[in-house]
């Protein structure tokens, strides 16, 4: 098993990079999230996860273990195989298909291309119990666990219907200005108003 890579991406695209390491190139799928997060290195880790069928040995890659852990939690399901499941990471975050889940959020699910009502119902039922297991185990698939202040109120602005990217600048813009502020109601506040 390959449990990460580390070394010099040579090519990019939002759904395959190409690792190099050690002279050794790598192709490895890769979600939009784990793209948007690596765009701009010219060298990266990534976590991941070697798929094995009987026509193809896929490796696919993470920016950190919370999507990857999703991603193993996701192809677990019966009928979602790991194109799908690298399709839900791309359209959500992997704190939201856990939220999704928790919250037994059938119309969340279905939002995702290739995801239908039946598929959705069987993902909340199959993986809710694991989810909170997860919770427990793996701290960082917990949406709460180890926040800064920052992910704290773009966690807000999520839950409150904003665009994480449009969040994720108006947050930057405060903390911008005011790098010294700590309350987390006040920060959200700010970010609001500069919407």
């Amino acid at each position: 098993m390959i449990a990460y890579l580390n070394g010099k991406l040579t090519h990019k695209t939002p759904a395959m990079v190409h690792v190099e390491v050690q002279g050794v190139g790598y192709e490895v799928q890769i979600s939009l999230n784990t793209y948007s997060r690596i765009q701009g290195l010219e060298n990266c880790k990534l976590l991941t996860y070697l798929h094995i069928k009987e026509d193809a040995h896929t490796l696919f890659g993470f920016a950190d273990e919370a999507e990857r852990s999703m991603f193993l939690l996701l192809i677990g399901v019966s009928g979602i195989g790991a194109s799908t499941a690298r399709m839900m990471l791309s359209s959500l975050q992997p704190e939201d298909i856990q939220r999704a889940i928790a919250m037994e959020n059938e119309k969340m699910l279905e939002s995702i291309k290739g995801i239908g009502g039946k598929t959705a119902k069987r993902i909340i039922l199959e993986l809710k119990d694991k989810i909170r297991k997860h919770k427990d185990a793996t701290p960082q698939l917990s949406v709460a666990a180890n926040n800064t202040l920052s992910e704290d109120a773009l966690n807000a602005l999520v839950t409150l219907g904003i665009a994480r990217n449009v969040a994720e600048q108006a947050i930057q813009k405060v903390l911008k200005t005011e790098p010294l502020l700590q309350d987390l109601e006040g920060l959200i506040k700010k970010a609001l108003k500069g919407l």
